[in-house]
């Protein structure tokens, strides 16, 4: 699934090629991609609808238009947005369609079709649940620590909750953990403010770092988990410590990594250097 380095390229990446242009048609072929309105009354809102500002919160683009509308996109597994030529047919997994003024078209494509499409007056009806950003000045070191105080759960799990931070998925989960030298089963409520200093710190660079490379493209040459809008990969999985090296030998200790599954999610560390 993108997250919040993926996501964060995507807005980046779309803004020069969206910012002031017009829909002057629109197709959807899968109505369930539409989350709100419905697919019809979709096609009807979007038209004549102008981009001006491009954002994100958590894993969700907010693409704003002269109007005040936001059209809210999650990916989820394998969502992508494409800027097309006129002349690119959509595939079969392509379910929405937007024609712009200048012959374009914005393409979205989702092999699963888990991802959805909002198009509201307010994002906050979709957001306000989220946790603070994690490279904002809302987390800090103090409230991460109270928003993991005594709960049981392990730190792993926590940190896919995104009421606790927002963006972060099972990638950077992981690499954060690898990088703070912390055991990916601890329970939240038993890290010491040390330790979840070190986390902290730890989640913020590592997702700095992924946003720098582009964020990570995995999977086969059939399903990708995330291509940029131009549709070229990221770099941030050739830099992986962890996630997905199951077998090999660490960058650090050269142990072999392990994979282990918490709350039902795929976990990889190393057993040396996050005893």
């Amino acid at each position: 699934m993108p997250e919040l380095p993926e996501v964060e390229t995507y807005v980046r990446e779309l803004e020069p090629l969206l910012l002031g242009r017009q829909v002057v048609a629109a197709q959807v072929t899968w109505p369930r991609t539409i989350a709100t309105p419905d697919a019809v009354a979709f096609v009807h809102a979007v038209v004549g609808q102008r981009f001006t500002t491009f954002d994100r919160r958590g894993k969700y683009m907010l693409l704003g238009f002269a109007s005040g509308d936001t059209l809210v996109v999650h990916l989820r597994m394998t969502g992508h947005l494409y800027v097309q030529a006129a002349d690119v047919a959509p595939d079969k997994h392509t379910h929405v369609v937007m024609e712009l003024d200048d012959g374009r078209r914005l393409h979205f494509q989702d092999s699963r079709k888990f991802g959805r499409i909002w198009l509201i007056p307010s994002s906050e009806g979709v957001v306000q649940k989220l946790g603070p950003e994690p490279l904002g000045p809302g987390f800090t070191v103090t409230g991460f620590a109270e928003r993991v105080a005594r709960r049981k759960a392990s730190i792993k799990t926590l940190l896919l909750d995104q009421s606790i931070v927002a963006g972060v998925g099972n990638i950077y989960a992981d690499e954060s953990l690898f990088a703070a030298g912390i055991h990916p089963a601890r329970a939240g409520g038993d890290l010491s403010y040390e330790e979840l200093t070190r986390l902290h710190a730890a989640i913020r660079a590592v997702l700095q770092r992924a946003i720098q490379l582009n964020g990570s493209s995995l999977g086969s040459s059939r399903v990708q988990n995330y291509l940029r809008p131009t549709g070229e990969p990221g770099g941030f999985q050739d830099e992986h410590k962890v996630y997905q090296r199951t077998g090999q030998a660490c960058v650090q200790c050269a142990h072999p990594i392990e994979r282990i599954v918490l709350g039902q999610r795929s976990t990889h560390f190393c057993p040396q250097c996050q005893k």
